[in-house]
């Protein structure tokens, strides 16, 4: 099977002699810790059977968010964190889209627009939250950040769930909405691209000015859907928090300067296939990796930290006992288990060699001895 980490050592180094210059360091970093995961330029364990003399070298990871092959085991974990959150509700997911015209100036400056796509869609229903017509009350939502169509093109938006209701602005009694509809999304669209472009003009003027004013009086895409008690919901925006614009699954074939890879249309919903030169592979790729330290999970109305003791309160409000925090022991790692290819015993871990360590498949009579060593010491 291809791996993404397969293309980036094989292009990496001249994609990089080519747009050194010009690319972001978060870009840099990137390919070379993908192109390093897990090989011997990362360190890692190696194990030995003593029986049979057999060894295997296990590499480290190289812990990168962009990587594919280290953040598939944090999803359950984060969603059973924010399973926690749910109220007994109905929920909708709300979605801000950036306009194709923005996409080109979010591309170069990404964490100032990236900030105020969260900032201003947040504030937006915010605003409609507080009016009794639609809520009267403050809602609790989180908003996750996703940059890719399933081609790999760069199209910026955040999903946001949201509760179909709020606690009233007397915080007295929880206001349920209507289940069906919670926001007119045509007033949400004016008020989003009023404050995005208020915010813009006064973060950035010469890029606001950059700006063609017809982009000011178009439509912008929000769209709001009902959801249910909010679980399905949550599960499916948890694939967005670790996982990365393209799996190893997707990628057929990496040959002749070309990577071909199957993706799942949006109308039909059948399967096809795109083949891109490596070079224009990569630039998609890349142009999905985060600003270092961007947060893309953010947490806002009874939701944001510093309400999760009004939100207890709700809670209870419900019948619901208080969310008590918990001072649980982290578990400690325990060893990964090798087992012999040829006898099927267990391996037993003979060194560790840290990252950068030159030497990590020396002559097996190298490890034999520090074996030896091991069993003599008292």
């Amino acid at each position: 099977m291809v791996k993404l980490s397969d293309i980036f050592r094989s292009y990496g180094k001249t994609y990089l002699s080519k747009y050194s210059k010009s690319i972001l360091a978060s870009h840099k970093k990137a390919i070379y810790d993908i192109s390093r995961c897990r090989t011997p330029a990362m360190g890692g364990m190696v194990y030995c059977c003593k029986k049979c003399n057999e060894f295997h070298y296990s590499y480290h990871s190289c812990g990168n968010r962009n990587c594919n092959a280290c953040q598939n085991d944090k999803a359950e974990e984060w969603l059973e964190k924010n399973n926690s959150l749910l109220l007994p509700v109905n929920y909708f997911m709300v979605t801000f889209t950036l306009p194709e015209d923005l996409r080109q100036f979010a591309r170069s400056n990404q964490k100032l627009f990236y900030n105020l796509l969260f900032k201003c869609s947040a504030q937006s229903m915010e605003s409609l939250s507080s009016n009794s017509k639609y809520v009267g009350g403050k809602p609790g939502y989180l908003g996750i950040l996703h940059t890719w169509s399933r081609k790999l093109s760069y199209h910026p938006h955040v999903h946001y769930i949201i509760t179909g209701g709020g606690l009233s602005n007397q915080k007295k009694q929880w206001v349920n909405s209507n289940s069906k509809f919670l926001f007119p999304v045509k007033a949400l669209s004016v008020i989003f691209k009023a404050k995005f472009r208020d915010e813009l003009k006064k973060k950035s003027p010469k890029i606001f000015n950059q700006i063609c004013p017809k982009l000011w009086t178009e439509k912008w895409v929000v769209n709001s859907i009902p959801v249910g008690n909010g679980v399905h919901a949550l599960k499916y925006l948890a694939q967005y928090v670790f996982r990365v614009a393209i799996s190893n699954n997707r990628i057929i074939k990496y040959e002749d300067g070309y990577v071909t890879f199957r993706y799942k249309d949006s109308k039909t919903k059948l399967w096809e296939v795109m083949k891109l030169t490596t070079e224009e592979f990569m630039r998609r790729f890349l142009q999905h990796v985060l600003p270092v330290g961007f947060v893309k999970v953010r947490y806002f109305g009874l939701f944001a930290t510093k309400n999760r003791g009004v939100l207890n309160n709700v809670k209870e409000l419900f019948g619901e006992p208080m969310t008590k925090k918990e001072n649980k022991k982290p578990l400690k790692n325990k060893s990964r288990i090798i087992c012999c290819p040829k006898c099927g015993k267990e391996m037993k871990l003979v060194a560790a060699a840290p990252r950068g360590w030159q030497y990590l498949r020396p002559p097996p009579d190298y490890f034999l001895q520090i074996i030896k060593e091991t069993e003599q010491l008292p």
